[in-house]
């Protein structure tokens, strides 16, 4: 939409169509982030309200409202569809379409019955839950991502299938809704997208709350009189579990809508998991036709879309070549404690720039004034950098406002030497969090080191 919006001002003249068969304003605003987020802000005003006994001020919470909290979230969601869909259909230079799409030929879709051509298309065609071929789970019945905002009833347990982003999100919600919740993940490690060490910290946190299964593949679901069974297996030992529960969330990923699309009769190159293969410039193999967001299967987040439309519009409208850059994709886990993350994984690191060339810097929350104030134990802020030039590589961060907090060092990455230079001699509000960042930047060891630190003097939870 930002494309089309931006598109329609500068040419007026201009005639456009909108396709979407869901409601306006895409995957982040109608499943994802943004509903997501309203329901996890309340389940962190739980977890907090929990740990005032540590301030000596003594609360209790007589009550979670689980219905209010999902009518609140459903309200604002469709507040800002409505608004979305007033502002397309009243625009006079947009066709707007509601039905399923598909290619018939290139440059061609079909729309519901009608047919319309164009000569310059962009294709943001998202993507949605991924369902693992598990015996039984059809016929036993399950939620997804998506069906779960639908739910006005807090399910007395339920069993997550995935052990990435989704599950470490909404078992927090659920468990601070007063859920009995069990999160099932098949690899060794949870949440494996993140630093062995913060996953570490992550699974023992969270897992106060919630018990969380790695390695474990779920084989079989079945309706059961106690509930919704699953049977999954651990990995290495081959020893079965049971896990029985009132409902059953699926949280293993997302696939490409290219099976609906059919962008093959036009043309399009798409790749071994159906999503579409676009140039550096974010073309498709067929000449002006774009593709932004999840289409692609690179980085699944709205604002790598955001960015990525940008490009879309200066390469297709004002005929410039600029090269998509992912560099630096920062993402963040709004889980208790939260997570936030950019760019290289030390393992990463080490691949590209070997293990002699690259520093590791680290710091606790704790070791500064307002961590302390704030009784953070474990919580830190991990940093890698270019050992001979102080280019940042990548930054990792668990604990309050990482996501805020992780910003600094994204902007830093984005100038054109990406050093630490700025960060170091730039000054800190203190006591504020902030510290945290700019003292891991000053808290510099080998990758052997680190870990000889890590094992001897961190108390983290490592695996």
């Amino acid at each position: 939409m930002e494309v089309v919006a931006a598109i329609t001002q500068e040419n007026p003249n201009l005639h456009a169509a909108v396709i979407d068969k869901d409601a306006p304003g895409g995957i982040c605003l109608t499943r994802g982030c943004i509903p997501s987020k309203l329901l996890i802000y309340p389940a962190s005003i739980v977890r907090n309200i929990e740990k005032n006994h540590e301030f000596g001020i003594h609360t209790e919470i007589k009550r979670v409202d689980f219905k209010a909290v999902m009518k609140r979230m459903r309200s604002i969601v469709d507040r800002d569809v409505n608004m979305i869909r007033e502002g397309i259909s009243q625009s006079g230079n947009i066709d707007y379409y509601t039905e399923e799409a598909e290619f018939i030929a290139p440059y061609t879709i079909k729309v519901g019955k009608e047919t319309i051509t164009s000569k310059m298309i962009f294709l943001s065609t998202g993507s949605r839950p991924s369902i693992p071929p598990i015996e039984g789970l059809k016929e036993t019945g399950y939620l997804t991502s998506d069906t779960i905002l639908n739910i006005t009833q807090l399910p007395r347990s339920i069993a997550i299938i995935g052990g990435g982003y989704i599950a470490a999100e909404y078992g927090h919600f659920l468990s601070a809704m007063g859920s009995k919740v069990t999160i099932i993940g098949r690899n060794p490690q949870f949440i494996p997208e993140e630093e062995p060490e913060v996953s570490a910290l992550a699974k023992r946190e969270l897992g106060k709350h919630v018990t969380i299964l790695t390695n474990h593949e779920v084989r079989k679901a079945k309706a059961t009189p106690q509930g919704k069974k699953l049977v999954a297996v651990d990995r290495f030992s081959k020893e079965g579990t049971e896990i029985v529960a009132e409902e059953i969330l699926v949280a293993t990923g997302r696939v490409p809508n290219t099976d609906l699309l059919h962008p093959e009769k036009a043309g399009i190159k798409t790749d071994r998991r159906g999503f579409m293969v676009a140039d550096e410039y974010m073309q498709t193999s067929q000449p002006n036709i774009w593709v932004l967001g999840d289409a692609d299967g690179k980085f699944l987040f709205k604002h790598v879309a955001n960015h990525e439309a940008h490009i879309v519009y200066y390469n297709a409208v004002l005929k410039k070549r600029i090269k998509m850059d992912y560099h630096a994709v920062p993402h963040a886990v709004f889980t208790d404690p939260e997570i936030a993350s950019v760019a290289l994984r030390e393992k990463e690191a080490v691949e590209k720039y070997g293990k002699d060339n690259i520093l590791i810097g680290f710091y606790k929350y704790a070791d500064t004034a307002k961590g302390e104030a704030m009784a953070l134990k474990d919580d830190f802020v991990k940093v890698i950098v270019k050992r001979d030039t102080g280019q940042i590589l990548g930054a990792h961060i668990i604990g309050p406002e990482a996501s805020v907090l992780i910003q600094e060092v994204i902007t830093l990455m984005y100038t054109e030497n990406q050093s630490l230079t700025p960060l170091v001699q730039a000054m800190h509000i203190h006591p504020a969090l902030g510290e945290v960042v700019a003292r891991a930047f000053q808290s510099f060891m080998t990758p052997d080191r680190y870990h000889h630190f890590l094992e001897e003097h961190s108390g983290l939870p490592l695996e």
